[in-house]
């Protein structure tokens, strides 16, 4: 029989990890309207538990809790019993503040939206004696890191849990400048995908600096481009994203 998890909430990051955990779990969902729920179903194709605030009890689930950090405060009273496990992507949100919500067991993770084709980067941290079910859990949806401590996190929430926009604006500006060169954008789009496709696979045993090493020839095109990359302050800008994503996670504590 298929385990259950039960979402608290149903945004665009339940919608991701439900859609990576549900060929291996059943669903449910805890919402506050029918309609959302429904369409949180009609989006993942495939039947789900729906339950409202009203009707909200946890006892002895593994949750996942999904709603917004501003929301934490309201939405705790409402769900009634104590869950065997609680499992947080909530942002920013410690440990300490998951705990009005009754739980045997808790956990921070920071999945990210590659999580709906199966390859979030997840980081997790929380419970030592639950660490072995997180990251099979996790798993599920791609790869996991268990760390030491909730600043670890934050800083991961920084890298892979932003991530994936901060690539989507290079993977756009790098289209855009093909475009402006003549190239014609579906072109450039497919390019832009067999390139970021390709190097997800080399990235995973070459080191960054080793892979720019390879490909730029003296004198070449690669240099060329490259130095307008540096000159630009693109490798600053990744630093400083990193920077201004890690202090928005601290201060939202």
């Amino acid at each position: 029989m298929p385990k259950s998890i039960t979402f608290v909430g149903n945004g665009k990051m339940a919608l991701a990890l439900a859609k990576g955990l549900c060929e291996t779990h059943t669903i449910e969902v805890i919402g506050r309207s029918m309609s959302t729920m429904e369409n949180f179903e009609r989006a993942l194709k495939t039947p789900v538990k729906k339950t409202l605030y009203a009707d909200a009890d946890i006892t002895n689930k593994t949750v996942i809790l999904c709603v917004k950090p501003s929301n934490l405060a309201e939405v705790a009273p409402l769900l009634k019993g104590t869950a065997q496990t609680l499992y947080s992507v909530l942002a920013g949100t410690p440990l300490a503040s998951l705990r009005t919500i009754h739980a045997n067991n808790y956990c921070r993770a920071m999945p990210n939206l590659a999580a709906e084709v199966g390859a979030s980067m997840t980081s997790l941290v929380g419970d030592s004696t639950i660490s072995a079910n997180a990251i099979t859990l996790f798993s599920s949806i791609g790869s996991t890191l268990w760390l030491g401590s909730e600043k670890e996190l934050d800083i991961a929430t920084a890298l892979a849990g932003s991530g994936p926009a901060y690539l989507a604006l290079i993977a756009e500006a790098l289209c855009d400048g093909a475009v402006r060169e003549g190239l014609k954008r579906d072109d450039a789009m497919v390019l832009m995908r067999g390139l970021f496709d390709g190097f997800a696979k080399l990235i995973q045993t070459v080191h960054p600096a080793l892979l720019k090493d390879n490909v730029m020839s003296p004198g070449g095109t690669t240099a060329a481009g490259y130095g307008a990359m540096e000159k630009g302050k693109v490798r600053e800008g990744c630093m400083e994203a990193i920077r201004a994503a890690h202090d928005r996670a601290k201060g939202m504590k």
